[in-house]
């Protein structure tokens, strides 16, 4: 079955594939404005029966073509033309999904991002709007080499005028997706690589999960572990452990980065004192280390101990099993990174 023909009443426990092709469908069923565009999106979906439909990288979009034949539109293999396109097609009425197979190809498109679509709302008086989405792949833990397993999302939440999400679950994808595409202003969504094919329960119908707002997932009162995408589901396997040592965590999901919710950053770090903060992109110029001025910053008070970052290595992703493991984000490193708070 595919991603985007999950009917209706099956069991709401579905893969975070399955919530980003739902929320498309709710997307361009509510909106005849609202068109996808990329490298193999549609992949065959209207060629002769036998062919084989791609339905993207990751094959989350496998059946929308079949659904909005003239709205799903696969683009030659140049990054640079389908953002270019795609900032024009916003800025002339559209609202345009595109898929950049994976974040690491950002840099053979990046004008149209940094110099296009982030200021044209400023730079017009606010009279102009670029409703575009930018769905892009990130992060490592599949095998997939340096060239395709970066997690460059400090890079777009680095540029004003630009917002960048990262969900950690699957409901929480269908409904930043969904307020991503209703957005006035460009938007990266980014899926991480880890979350992909992991189930959980997404509420049925329309929702939108607002773009700012980080969340508790889980209370506690001795240290604050943030995570964003694929590392919450690390932290939360952290503070599990340390429950079992008699150490109570609190786990937040930043879910945006720009604009990052700073105040509930605060809020986490006063209810314990101490914090670590997980990221699978390199330390410097991170968003754990924005995360970590940002508690110095304004939080100096707060603090009872240094802030910890747990992150990738600084050094490219590697290939082999045992070097990418040892490369990432582990729930062993947040545990220990904890203790040493303690």
């Amino acid at each position: 079955m595919s991603a985007a023909s999950l009917p209706a009443g099956e069991p709401r426990a579905i893969p975070t594939a399955f919530a980003i092709a739902e929320a498309l469908r709710i997307a361009m069923a509510s909106d005849p404005d609202v068109i996808l565009m990329g490298e193999d999106v549609a992949g065959g979906g209207l060629r002769p029966e036998g062919t084989e439909e791609i339905g993207g990288i990751m094959s989350v979009t496998r059946g929308l073509v079949g659904q909005f034949p003239d709205r799903v539109l696969d683009t030659p293999i140049s990054e640079m033309g389908i953002l270019g396109a795609a900032v024009g097609a916003a800025v002339t009425g559209l609202r345009p999904v595109i898929e950049l197979m994976f974040i690491d190809f950002l840099g053979t498109c990046l004008d149209p991002l940094l110099n296009q679509a982030s200021k044209f709302r400023y730079m017009f008086g606010g009279k102009a709007r670029v409703p575009l989405t930018v769905r892009t792949v990130t992060g490592a833990g599949l095998q997939a080499a340096a060239q395709h397993s970066q997690s460059l999302y400090w890079m777009t939440a680095g540029i004003p005028g630009l917002k960048t999400v990262i969900p950690s679950n699957a409901a929480d994808a269908k409904g930043l997706l969904l307020a991503a595409i209703r957005c006035d202003d460009p938007v990266v969504f980014c899926e991480p690589k880890g979350i992909l094919f992991v189930a959980s329960d997404v509420p049925e119908g329309d929702y939108e999960v607002p773009i700012g707002r980080a969340k508790v997932v889980r209370r506690g009162s001795d240290v604050s572990l943030v995570g964003m995408g694929a590392t919450v589901g690390m932290a939360l396997a952290a503070a599990a452990d340390l429950e079992r040592d008699g150490v109570s965590a609190e786990v937040l999901d930043l879910r945006s980065l720009a604009p990052l919710d700073e105040d509930a950053i605060l809020e986490t770090l006063g209810r314990t004192g101490r914090l670590v903060v997980v990221d699978e992109a390199t330390p410097r110029c991170s968003i754990a280390s924005d995360v970590a001025a940002l508690c110095v910053d304004r939080g100096f008070d707060l603090l009872n101990a240094p802030v910890r970052r747990v992150t990738a290595a600084m050094c490219p992703v590697p290939f082999t099993r045992v070097l990418e493991e040892a490369y990432m984000p582990s729930p062993a490193r947040i545990v220990e990174a904890a203790r040493a708070l303690l």
